[in-house]
């Protein structure tokens, strides 16, 4: 069948996986970073999400940030893909925590 896709694994786990894991990133120094903040709600039910997108952290950098917004804005969120989601809007509360924290801020979308 064409249409049958075998999948296995092998000592050292699913193989292919290993193929889309990004590298570890070195952090930038926050001086040097312009973090851009989105807003979205497609495909989520009408509920907006903040974004923090453009980050050059490394993924413990990202979850420790992550964590810090979420309890700033006093709300729940996640990293996926090295972005930041926090539920909610948000964007002008974390544009200030994060230009206070060094980080120069850019506020797009609508």
């Amino acid at each position: 069948m064409p249409n049958d896709k075998t999948v296995w694994s092998s000592e050292q786990g699913d193989l292919r996986k290993k193929d889309q894991a990004p590298a570890d990133l070195q952090s930038v120094p926050r001086q040097q970073q312009t973090i851009y903040l989105h807003r979205e709600s497609a495909g989520r039910g009408g509920k907006a999400v903040t974004l923090v997108k453009n980050l050059v952290l490394s993924a413990e950098e990202v979850k420790s940030l992550a964590k810090r917004l979420k309890q700033e804005c006093g709300t729940g969120g996640t990293v996926k893909d090295g972005v930041i989601e926090i539920q909610g809007e948000h964007r002008e509360k974390i544009a200030a925590l994060l230009s206070k924290l060094g980080y120069k801020v850019k506020i797009a979308g609508g």
